[in-house]
């Protein structure tokens, strides 16, 4: 994909969350756990453990990389979560429209990228996402392959400090096999050395509790100096949807953004699920 390409990242949600990012400015970065790969996170932590131990192995250390292995087992039973909301390289895509647009019946957003880097500050990080199973390069392997081999206390605190890095890291790993999403994400990580001045909020339905954050756009967008209608470029109705475009922009009128609701178009895509 081109320069041109990378500057524009897609959102690809439902009319419900559209409301609440379009009406009420606000994007809600939900736990990755939840998202749909079930190794988000421990993906990278595998990874890492294995480059880490085999380097040691490699140095006949056979003792301090069976440690390290028990100490990555151990860590990965804790339920560390990173809350992030997710985008896309790809415009109207068939395989995100039917994993994240609600089956093709929903919205896509575009963003500008430029913008969305401006705010990610403080507890906040626009991170691309690699697709990745061999972590034998990363510089965490470096880190923890020096703690072990200098005698660090595999439970004292040098190593916690690495093991908070190396969970912040791993948000940005993911299995090949979701190459074709070509995501970003913008990140809430509770290891960061910042505070997030936002108060989580909870979404409580009939069969769980979810936690997610809050992020006021308007705020943000006031803070680097530029409206809403200066962050959204394109938004782009669901192959499958049966929302009028004119209602669309008679909505988005109405709402004060009269800038977006010449900016709505109609998918290409040949998406179809119906039935």
């Amino acid at each position: 994909m081109d320069q041109q390409g990378r500057k524009i990242l897609y959102h690809y949600t439902d009319f419900q969350a559209v409301d609440g990012i379009l009406s009420q400015a606000q994007l809600r970065v939900n736990n990755v756990l939840r998202m749909n790969d079930s190794a988000e996170m421990r993906h990278f932590m595998n990874g890492l453990c294995t480059a880490v131990a085999q380097r040691l192995e490699e140095d006949g250390d056979r003792e301090r990389a069976g440690q390290v292995r028990t100490l990555f087992r151990e860590e990965m039973k804790k339920e560390y979560s990173a809350f992030a909301a997710c985008f896309s390289f790809h415009r109207d895509d068939a395989a995100q429209w039917e994993r994240y647009g609600n089956r093709g019946r929903g919205v896509c957003i575009a963003f500008r990228r430029e913008y969305l880097e401006k705010m990610a500050v403080g507890a906040l990080s626009l991170q691309l996402v690699f697709y990745q199973n061999d972590m034998a390069g990363h510089p965490m392997v470096e880190v923890f392959y020096k703690l072990a081999k200098g005698g660090a206390d595999l439970a004292g605190e040098e190593v916690r400090r690495a093991m908070y890095d190396a969970w912040a890291c791993s948000v940005s790993f993911k299995d090949p096999s979701f190459r074709s999403e070509y995501e970003m994400r913008l990140v809430v990580s509770p290891f960061g050395k910042e505070e997030l001045d936002i108060q989580p909020c909870y979404h409580v339905s009939k069969e769980r509790i979810k936690k997610y954050y809050p992020l006021d756009l308007r705020a943000m967008c006031e803070k680097i100096g530029i409206g809403l209608e200066d962050l959204v470029t394109e938004l782009i109705i669901g192959p499958d949807s049966t929302q009028s475009a004119a209602i669309f922009q008679d909505y988005l009128r109405d709402h004060g953004l009269h800038r977006l609701a010449e900016r709505v178009s109609l998918s290409d895509c040949p998406l179809r699920v119906s039935i």
